[in-house]
């Protein structure tokens, strides 16, 4: 292990919203003594082994990232250049015509890969909408708590001041919630964006010529029979940048 990677033990670990989740213990690593997991002390939630790469290491806090981001963000990469490499790849044929045959075939390769990545979409998606209902009930919860402590403090239960307590914490826990709703909503939106933009790709697939049909393998194709070609209806779709991604979490972060 590198000095930077042994820096990791002991320090305290926080979601990108600032909350403590726990301490570092220790690491496991891998033969060539790379680390492939961090021990970290939940408390009550006990011993947890969490990826590295989930983790960002600062100089006084450890970063936990949840899979969800990762997964996600990796699916939009690979999305964005698959796309890109497409627009590309029309913008060539467009400009030399003989070169339609090859286009094809690296064509169907993209389209392979994209339906490969809607495929993995599925899953990404699925985990978004669990996650989003999980922090649907954390988030009742939590007013629930606060009208509780209303309720117990109008009926002398608790003092005010106890009251402020709770609504002043449970405002905090409100607020991580909401910002990972946020995250949340924003990949989602990112990630239909991406979908919109794949069907705006499917109208611009090199096309083959229509097959006439006769009677033999050698049938006589009567010019008149033919219809004039279609006058062109404008310029090809503009595939649209990817939007911008969401707030800098780690700036964030580093503001606290």
């Amino acid at each position: 292990m590198t000095k930077n990677e042994t820096e990791i033990i002991g320090k305290d670990v926080k979601d990108m919203y600032g909350t403590f989740m726990g301490r570092v213990v220790g690491t496991m690593t891998e033969v060539d003594g790379t680390i492939q997991s961090v021990g970290v002390d939940c408390g009550s939630g006990g011993l947890q082994q969490i990826r590295h790469e989930q983790m960002v290491v600062r100089e006084d806090v450890v970063i936990f990232i949840p899979r969800w981001r990762l997964d996600s963000q990796k699916l939009i990469r690979e999305k964005q250049l698959t796309l890109r490499r497409l627009r590309a790849l029309m913008d060539i044929v467009s400009e030399n015509d003989g070169m339609k045959t090859d286009a094809e075939i690296i064509h169907d390769k993209y389209r392979s890969r994209l339906a490969t990545l809607d495929e993995t979409e599925e899953g990404i998606k699925a985990v978004l909408d669990t996650r989003a209902a999980e922090l649907e009930e954390e988030l009742k919860s939590a007013k629930m708590l606060v009208f509780d402590a209303k309720l117990q403090s109008k009926s002398n239960e608790i003092t005010l001041a106890a009251f402020e307590t709770v609504r002043a914490r449970s405002a905090a826990v409100i607020e991580r919630i909401n910002s990972e709703k946020s995250e949340i909503a924003d990949v989602k939106g990112r990630i239909a964006d991406l979908g919109l933009e794949a069907e705006s790709a499917e109208p611009r697939r090199v096309q083959e010529p229509p097959v006439v049909a006769g009677s033999g393998s050698h049938a006589a194709v009567q010019v008149a029979e033919v219809p004039p070609p279609p006058a062109p209806e404008g310029e090809a779709p503009v595939f649209p940048e990817p939007p911008s991604s969401g707030g800098d979490w780690l700036s964030r972060m580093e503001s606290q």
